[in-house]
């Protein structure tokens, strides 16, 4: 079986030259697709600015309050304007977060906090994952619900 050459064209011109190179070869014509990025909304620049100090000052607190029990290593902290998580946790050790935390009840930002560091020691959701997180949050499955119910896109109010 023989394999097709796959060509990118550009533009029509490109057509009659690619084909008077390659008479004689079998080729096949791909049409390039054009990536639109979606621009975010000048409200939520400003809202980002607005509460990214605010949400670096709580997270920061927390951290260093529930890493007091478990004292784990980290990298950096960063506040970022996520739009479908309100946390993570590299595998270099960084911790980021949604400075939509800024804007939710402080039990749900402990569950967060406390989840993403439990991540610098079990980066999976496996069983020994909760059973570290419910040394510190033991009512954590409670939170989980009540942190689904809140929508991150839809958390900030104009």
């Amino acid at each position: 079986m023989r394999s097709k050459r796959r060509i990118l064209i550009m533009s029509n011109e490109l057509v009659s030259i690619m084909h008077t190179l390659l008479s004689g070869t079998r080729f096949r014509i791909v049409k390039r697709r054009r990536m639109m990025r979606k621009r975010k909304s000048p409200r939520s620049g400003a809202q980002y600015v607005k509460y990214k100090e605010q949400a670096r000052a709580l997270v920061l607190e927390r951290v260093s309050f529930w890493n007091t029990h478990y004292q784990l290593p980290f990298g950096r902290i960063a506040i970022r304007n996520q739009k479908t998580r309100w946390g993570s946790c590299s595998s270099k050790g960084n911790l980021n977060f949604s400075y939509k935390l800024a804007l939710l009840p402080i039990h749900l930002v402990d569950y967060i906090v406390v989840h993403e560091l439990c991540h610098l020691k079990e980066f999976n959701h496996g069983s020994r994952f909760w059973i570290l997180v419910a040394q510190t949050i033991p009512d954590y499955q409670i939170r989980r619900v009540e942190l689904r119910k809140q929508v991150i896109q839809s958390c900030v109010s104009g």
